[in-house]
């Protein structure tokens, strides 16, 4: 048995620039221990587990505990700027901070034992699969351990099945009455053909993701390269005020990737007052449309991040408001 044929597919993914409050969350949400981080490839760059956030914190704790001295003996008894120490921890610790790495991970036909071995040995829980580089799953400890729970009651059924008992009641006549033949096929045929399933359906997917990413990045590329005319321009503007008479307070001004962001939408995730450095291409124009022309007039602008697939940040949603809001 291989590792296609124990993994779990549904993977939880981090990015390097997941804020540790999110993973926290996330974790909880799935009812998970750990989860890998990923690059924009698909490639497993770390791991991020519960132990890892509390350990983390731990340490932060007393790292922050001896700060004042430190800074103190740094400016040589000189007095700091007022807001040092609070600009000095405002940054949230990211995956990137907190992520063991590197990490160990099997290919997608890594025999069971091997990757028992592999747990045992690196003292792991887990360890993620891969097919050509990318992320199509992971397998646990109890993962492995659904596997040998259904072979012992098989092993049993293999002595004791129905063919056993049936053969021990058949008359001797009526068994060598019949031609021996060759079985059409065995189970070793059978497991043979699940494995093919799997290893077609787990190529499958990273040829999806694949697909995905390129077609992301196409758009990103296209959103960058493009720019807003005067006459689209306008037709935002009557769908706005289309929305406005149907009795709506904001108008969904561009949705595009997050990989538009120059963060990859982490600061509008947060949120953080300085999210509208982050935006390119075609966000940064309408953007500076909406300082130019709609701000003086009292609009807002605000952005969201409008999915998760993966637990990472999808696409984002700019916003124009004209009623309660946030710019």
């Amino acid at each position: 048995m291989r590792a296609h044929d124990v993994m779990t597919a549904d993977v939880l993914t981090l990015t390097p620039d997941m804020p540790v409050s999110r993973i926290a969350a996330l974790l909880l949400d799935r009812g998970i221990s750990a989860a890998p981080v990923v690059d924009g490839r698909g490639g497993v760059i770390g791991m991020v587990s519960e132990g890892d956030l509390i350990d983390r914190e731990e340490a932060r704790a007393a790292h922050e505990a001896r700060r004042d001295w430190w800074l103190a003996l740094v400016a040589e008894g000189e007095p700091l700027p007022p807001g040092y120490l609070a600009d000095a921890q405002k940054r949230e610790r990211t995956a990137r901070d907190v992520m063991a790495a590197p990490v160990i991970t099997v290919d997608i036909n890594t025999d069971t034992g091997e990757i028992a071995r592999l747990l045992i040995t690196h003292g792991i829980k887990r360890v993620p699969v891969v097919l050509e580089g990318s992320l199509v799953g992971i397998v646990s400890r109890a993962d492995l351990l659904k596997v040998l729970a259904a072979e012992e009651p098989a092993k049993e059924t293999t002595h004791t099945g129905f063919f056993h008992r049936a053969e021990k009641k058949a008359p001797p006549a009526q068994r060598t009455a019949e031609p021996a033949h060759e079985p059409l096929f065995s189970a070793a045929d059978f497991r043979h053909l699940v494995g093919s399933f799997h290893d077609d359906k787990a190529r499958q997917l990273a040829s999806q993701r694949k697909e995905a990413l390129v077609r992301r990045q196409e758009k990103v590329k296209e959103l960058i390269d493009h720019h807003v005319a005067d006459h689209g321009w306008h037709k935002l503007l009557e769908g706005a005020h289309d929305a406005a008479a149907r009795g709506e307070k904001e108008f969904l001004l561009l949705r595009f990737p997050a990989e538009l962001c120059s963060d990859g939408a982490r600061a509008i995730n947060v949120p953080e007052p300085d999210w509208p450095r982050t935006l390119r291409g075609e966000a940064a124009e309408i953007y500076q449309r909406w300082h130019r022309e709609l701000q003086p007039e009292g609009f807002s602008l605000t952005a969201r991040v409008l999915d998760f697939p993966n637990g990472i940040p999808g696409d984002v949603g700019l916003f124009l408001v004209w009623g309660d809001g946030e710019g």
